[in-house]
């Protein structure tokens, strides 16, 4: 294990030193890694804590979809933000709000038995929103500060270093959670065990280590200097003004529109899936406890790193349009599989098959997109993407919400469903294949 996680970090320093704002690029990591971890600890425990802790899923289930519904206009408008302003700068004030939130809910915690609920709920919304801007405005900023030979290589370390800290904040989500039982703890399905006893940690205590990250990771970001490499024309016309030209701009290539919306399938069934799905399908099918519902981080994050190695390596000779689809596919089966398998261990291994296919496709998906899409207006499409996107899911949350997932254990069915919407996505992915592929390429006499 040491020696393959010194080979990750030889293969991403070989590729730093030939990268220009190779320092720049290094602190950003640095930030997201650092408040990455946290925040990842935080979205685990979150949904457990309604599911376990006080037995209310359905209060975050309901909060969940006013939540999302809210997130439809904040991400309009926070792809113009970054459009529009200083993507470093945009960074700094955002963590700084989210920063005295969560500190605010924690201190509150330490001043009460038990945390409210509206309080842990509002520490979940500010999350989501920080994550329709940081997402978002790390890909574009990364773009920026990037040669356009190497946008397929950046997307890749984002996904290494991004999921490498999603495994730390998994396997510390599951201690946190559940603490130690005769000084040792189920991870991954695998017993480790600790000199001492370890007691489970409340929700304020997590959002107190998660409100200092985000202040670390300011002081971070006040470090960044770096030379710009895309030097479009930045617009400064009304929100609405700005908004417009991004929806024309996809009005006007439609093509990459329906590229746009069907490759983000996969990712707007996840978003539902980890939230929703997740913990209720960890308790009520499986029957297991915190510690089994955060190792499916941990697997889903191996897998991530998987394809942030190799999935630009092996389909270098091919295309993105066709890995896409490949990833897709073998995601839908690893679905249709949970519905129906209660194995411990292929819950891990369709896991680990969810975070390479679903990173996978986001590297390659990004990468088409930043080959295609201006600059300029690379925020205010990922804004009509994810708006769009918010729509699927609102649809699923409130699917997933009808009695029928919430008897018994029926709520494995929830997979089938993510099959069939995985299998339409790829159906127009196949129909306009040769044109996804050619676009942009000379055309022949």
């Amino acid at each position: 294990k040491l020696f393959c996680f010194a080979r990750i970090q030889k293969y991403i320093f070989f590729y730093f030193c030939n990268m220009k704002n190779k320092k720049a690029i290094s602190l950003l990591f640095l930030s997201n890694i650092i408040s990455g971890f946290a925040q990842g600890i935080s979205m685990i425990a979150i949904p457990w804590y309604f599911v376990e802790i006080v037995e209310r899923p359905e209060v975050f289930a309901t909060a969940y979809i006013i939540i999302t519904f809210a997130t439809l206009f904040w991400g309009l408008y926070a792809g113009t933000l970054i459009d529009r302003y200083s993507r470093k700068t945009l960074f700094i004030l955002i963590n700084l709000v989210c920063g005295l939130i969560v500190g605010g809910v924690a201190v509150a915690g330490f001043f009460t038995s038990n945390t409210n609920d509206l309080l842990v709920i509002l520490v979940f919304a500010t999350t989501i929103f920080n994550y329709n801007v940081h997402y978002p405005n790390l890909y574009a900023f990364g773009q920026e500060i990037t040669e356009k030979r190497n946008y397929g290589k950046l997307n890749s370390y984002i996904e290494i270093q991004g999921q490498s800290t999603s495994i730390l904040a998994g396997a510390f989500a599951a201690l946190l959670l559940t603490g130690t039982i005769n000084k040792t703890m189920n991870l991954g399905g695998f017993i480790i065990t600790f000199p001492f006893e370890i007691q489970p940690w409340g929700i304020h205590e997590i959002f107190l280590m998660d409100a200092i990250t985000y202040m670390i990771v300011i002081l971070i970001f006040m470090q960044i200097k770096y030379s710009r490499i895309v030097t479009d024309k930045v617009e400064i016309g009304t929100l609405f003004s700005r908004l417009k030209n991004g929806l024309l701009y996809l009005k006007k290539n439609p093509l990459i529109f329906r590229f746009g919306l069907t490759s983000y399938m996969l990712f707007a069934f996840l978003l539902v899936e980890i939230h929703i799905l997740l913990p209720t399908y960890v308790h009520d099918f499986l029957q297991g406890k915190g510690d089994i519902y955060a190792s499916a981080e941990v697997y889903y994050s191996l897998g991530a790193i998987l394809a942030g190695l190799f999935v630009i390596m092996v389909f270098k000779r091919f295309n993105s349009i066709i890995g896409i689809i490949i990833l897709m596919f073998f995601v839908a089966i690893a679905f249709a599989g949970m519905s129906f398998c209660k194995s411990l261990w292929y819950f891990f291994i369709a896991n680990l098959i969810l975070g390479l296919t679903n990173a996978g496709v986001r590297v390659l998906r990004t990468t088409y997109l930043f080959n295609h899409i201006p600059n300029s207006v690379i925020g205010r499409t990922n804004s009509v993407f994810n708006s769009l996107n918010i729509m699927v899911r609102m649809c699923l949350i409130g699917l997933f919400a009808l009695p029928f997932f919430t008897t018994d254990d029926n709520i494995r069915f929830g997979y089938l469903v993510g099959t069939a919407m995985i299998i339409l996505a790829i159906i127009p992915l196949l129909l306009q294949y040769r044109s996804l592929v050619n676009l942009g390429k000379p055309e022949e006499d």
